[in-house]
């Protein structure tokens, strides 16, 4: 499963204000189950809390606590937040202007 990829989605969905753990939690539990492969929503909850847990123990952690208890957001200190940024970023194809072709009849 990978779902680091989708906490810190979901952390960048959410901005500077963050998300607390159940929500996060809840967005990664929905992302991830399905009618054939079901999952366990304290399982994916404990994964989730441990993940933040560990990766927002010093300052210059990917992600941080913010303020209120229980509610994680991304590190904008963060020197690799901007590398984390660039991986996220949807890829938005360029389309080639069509050569629009006339095909009509020729009176002549």
């Amino acid at each position: 499963m990978d779902y680091e990829r989708d906490i810190l989605n979901i952390l960048k969905e959410a901005g500077t204000e963050g998300l607390c753990v159940h929500k996060i939690a809840r967005h990664v539990f929905n992302t991830h189950n399905s009618f054939f492969g079901t999952l366990c929503f304290e399982d994916v909850y404990r994964y989730v809390k441990q993940y933040l847990y560990k990766n927002s123990k010093t300052r210059s952690s990917i992600i941080e606590k913010t303020g209120v208890r229980g509610f994680y957001r991304l590190n904008v200190i963060s020197g690799d937040r901007g590398q984390l940024m660039f991986l996220f970023e949807d890829e938005k194809e360029e389309e080639a202007p069509r050569k629009v072709e006339d095909t009509s009849l020729s009176l002549f």
